[in-house]
């Protein structure tokens, strides 16, 4: 049959004869000879087209809209602009961005725009639906190529029992449950659905939720790092390790329809290809490693190579039967996540993929999505479809959320794992997709289950932001604070670094803090940003010996090891090491903290010496107040921030120090802050070389002093003055302030007369406003500091010396 389609919306010169088999993929040829239509057993449409080329003569009245790659063009700025448009209009109600986007598609889809047939025949012809969804495929392929390079498979070796349990019962129970329900109301389905491989298809995407999935939406509610984000990650992995042998059981169960020698050969076939596969690819990983550099980025020229061979991988998958997104799936799990290779991939690949490639697939998904054509049919054929996918997420729910208590997991945490367990989103989308390419499904069935996944998750995701608080279990309601721990008691402290020059700066302060005998118990705490892998660690290296090639990590980590062996004797250190994205480094740092029970967190503050009178704040540091506010925010325990404003040229740390005298003052503005820092700084006297310079600030007449905060201050004061009022090397004294502008002055007036090398000061928490009078904290540069902190480490204070800023522990409820 032959078909004639006029174009009314543009005036052509040229036909073509679109051959239409049942899928929306249609192969052009142009100038057909209708005397050799006889050939094709399908129909043909033939209709007018837009014209090859460009627009490029405009100006000579032709529309730049009569050329396909115009059209091309504009498309993919509307698909771009569209997608962002939605996930910003979406925003305040918490969405995930696969959401925004699938509703940016679906927008621009028939259901919304395409509705009117200008529109659609303008900016969405067969021909442009076509080129946007091979671009849409690309996308996913690349998008799960990328989830493979992340992906850490050793997860599955540790992960625990409760794990397993909980990832086989969310998939066996659905599994079970909805093929008896799929059989109980097989009589009512169609044709098509009613087969047993059918079923089987829709039970088992509802029963497996993939890390690809999980892990994006993780990432945006910075829930990598939590508890729940990473026993949430560690079942995702051991479910799909299950739905991949399931696909292949699946293959070979299709291939029994030819003969039982056929699926044997099939699994045969699929396990070599496999096996063949990830030999080769390891070994060539290795030698690409072997040809690079230590220390940098892989060359431009390996990666393309990677990426080309990921689409030749997706072809040899796609012939053996496993799908064509399979193959860039595997080869990325082939790849070492982490530098230099999955950092290097995912550092030159990820932008474009995530920001150009997959709004194009989410469009791919939404040009399908007719409203209208789900409405005009009846209910009665879409409700065994809407049973069987809501059989198989109930089921699961339930199953995840039974097993997860049994195994003594508390409920709110249950549910949370349960909602995570229960996402739905790209792996879903492709698989509705193929289902109506293969005609197992038809639009309006279509429809409704993209609208069933993107209902899912658009619930779930603000409920699992409702129930779980990954700052929740750094809730403590006892004190962990320097003044509540008994003087001959070891104060507990995390020491945070992340290079060599905060190496540097913590050994100072230690040394500072060390006497003859042990009073200090140190976790040092190596920082590293998490990049080119998906799963946050924190290594304890007394317990795990692990190598590392992040950058600058060996100088790191061996610094702080050789101060670790010369100290023993004085110091208790125990060295860990957490690789986490920067927005979640904070969970770290305060779950050693409460792990430990640990009475201080020390925070470096890095600086940057430049010259003999000038610094200039590092320009990597200007991330750094956003972990500083949130270790103050939810810190289990007290917090310090260290600044060093002189850059350390001389060796990492000097024996000689033990013998030379060394000044402190501690600047008691009052409050819970001050009290604190008066603590450590009596500590510290356990040290014979230190020398003690007290400054109590008080406000003329008592000026809007609190008369609690008062009282406490007066306690410490005197409690302090007892124990070392014959100790020659303390000095204490008062002096009275009106205001914020003599505060600065008498402070810089100490600065001027003594060379200090350390200040400790308190924070903010209880200071006397009087002393702050006329100093806004509008002009601080870093608000983590509190107004004196931030004045001492500026440029304005002429003092070249380590500040240490304390905070006491806030309890909260």
């Amino acid at each position: 049959m032959v078909r004639i389609a006029d174009d009314p919306l543009h005036n052509s010169i040229s036909t073509e004869a679109l051959y239409v088999p049942n899928s929306d993929r249609f192969p052009v040829t142009n100038n057909v000879d209708p005397n050799e239509l006889y050939h094709y057993k399908d129909s043909f449409s033939c209709r007018a087209t837009r014209q090859a080329g460009n627009s490029s003569d405009y100006f000579y009245s032709n529309d730049g809209l009569n050329f396909h790659f115009g059209v091309i063009l504009f498309d993919a700025v509307l698909v771009i602009l569209m997608t962002r448009i939605v996930a910003f209009l979406l925003r305040p109600c918490k969405q995930p961005k696969v959401v925004s986007e699938v509703i940016g598609g679906i927008i621009l889809g028939p259901s919304v725009l395409s509705i009117d047939k200008k529109f659609n025949g303008a900016f969405f012809s067969a021909n442009v639906k076509y080129i946007i969804g091979n671009i849409g495929t690309m996308g996913f392929m690349y998008f799960l190529f990328i989830i493979g390079v992340k992906m850490d498979l050793s997860v599955i070796k540790f992960s625990r029992k409760k794990h397993k349990m909980i990832t086989l019962a969310g998939v066996i129970i659905p599994l079970v449950t909805g093929t008896i329900v799929g059989n109980i109301i097989r009589p009512s389905m169609d044709k098509k659905l009613s087969k047993p491989s059918s079923i089987g298809r829709v039970v088992l995407a509802m029963a497996v939720t993939g890390y690809a999935v999980i892990y994006p939406i993780l990432q945006e509610l910075n829930l990598l790092s939590s508890e729940i984000g990473q026993m949430a990650l560690a079942i995702a992995i051991i479910t799909d390790g299950i739905a991949i042998i399931l696909l292949i059981i699946s293959g070979a169960l299709k291939q029994t329809d030819v003969g039982v020698d056929a699926a044997l050969w099939y699994m045969i076939s699929v396990i070599a290809f496999m096996v063949f596969s990830a030999i080769t690819l390891q070994q060539a990983m290795i030698w690409i490693l072997g040809k690079n550099p230590e220390g940098k980025l892989i060359e431009q020229v390996y990666v393309v190579l990677i990426l080309l061979g990921a689409l030749v991988m997706s072809f040899l998958t796609d012939m053996l039967g496993l799908g064509i997104v399979t193959g860039c799936m595997l080869t990325g799990l082939v790849i070492p996540d982490g530098p230099p290779l999955g950092s290097s991939i995912v550092a030159r690949s990820e932008t474009f993929i995530m920001n150009f490639f997959m709004p194009f697939s989410y469009v791919y998904i939404g040009m399908s999505v007719d409203l209208s054509a789900m409405t005009s049919v009846s209910w009665s054929g879409l409700a065994p479809l809407f049973t069987l996918a809501m059989s198989g997420i109930v089921f699961k729910l339930l199953a995840t959320l039974v097993t997860s208590l049994l195994v003594k997991i508390p409920f709110r945490e249950a549910l949370t794992l349960t909602l995570i367990l229960n996402l739905r989103g790209q792996q879903e989308f492709m698989l509705i997709m193929h289902w109506k390419e293969k005609s197992v499904i038809e639009i309006p069935s279509y429809t409704m289950l993209v609208l069933l996944v993107t209902a899912v998750t658009a619930i779930a995701t603000p409920l699992i932001r409702f129930l779980y608080d990954p700052t929740r279990p750094y809730i403590v309601n006892t004190r962990r604070t320097i003044q509540y721990t008994p003087p001959h008691e070891e104060l507990k402290v995390v020491a945070c670094v992340h290079n060599q020059d905060s190496v540097a700066t913590l050994i100072n302060l230690f040394e500072f803090s060390c006497s003859s005998r042990r009073n200090l118990s140190v976790y040092a705490l190596c920082l590293t940003e998490l990049n080119g892998r998906a799963a946050p660690l924190l290594i304890d290296h007394e317990e795990q010996k692990m190598t590392f090639n992040y950058s600058g990590y060996d100088s790191t980590y061996n610094a702080l090891k050789i101060y670790i062996e010369t100290k023993r004797d004085v110091m208790e250190i125990h060295s860990f090491t957490a690789v986490v994205p920067k927005q979640t480094m904070y969970q770290d740092i305060c779950k050693l903290a409460m792990i430990k029970e640990a009475d201080l967190v020390i925070l470096p503050f890095h600086m940057e010496w430049r010259d003999s009178v000038r610094m200039t704040e590092l320009h990597h540091q200007r991330r750094t107040p956003s972990v500083l506010s949130n270790v103050l925010d939810h810190a289990p325990c007290s917090v310090g921030i260290l600044v060093h404003k002189v850059h350390l040229l001389g060796p990492l740390f000097d024996h000689s120090f033990n013998s030379s005298p060394r000044h402190v003052l501690v600047l008691f503005l009052g409050g819970a802050d001050a009290r604190e820092a008066l603590c450590y700084a009596d500590r510290i006297l356990m040290n014979p070389n230190v020398f003690l310079t007290v400054i109590r600030f008080l406000s003329h007449h008592h000026h809007r002093e609190y008369e609690q905060e008062k009282k406490l201050d007066d306690g410490v004061i005197i409690s302090f003055r007892e124990r070392n009022g014959r100790n020659k090397r303390v000095v204490c004294r008062e002096v009275v302030m009106k205001n914020g502008e003599e505060t600065l002055a008498t402070i810089q007036a100490f600065g001027n007369d003594v060379h200090f090398d350390l200040w400790i000061l308190g924070r903010h928490k209880g200071i006397n406003p009087v002393l702050l009078k006329g100093l806004s904290s509008d002009w601080c540069e870093h608000l983590e500091l509190g107004v004196i902190g931030d004045y001492i480490s500026s440029m304005d204070f002429d003092g070249t010396t380590s500040i240490l800023v304390v905070q006491q522990q806030t309890l909260r409820e």
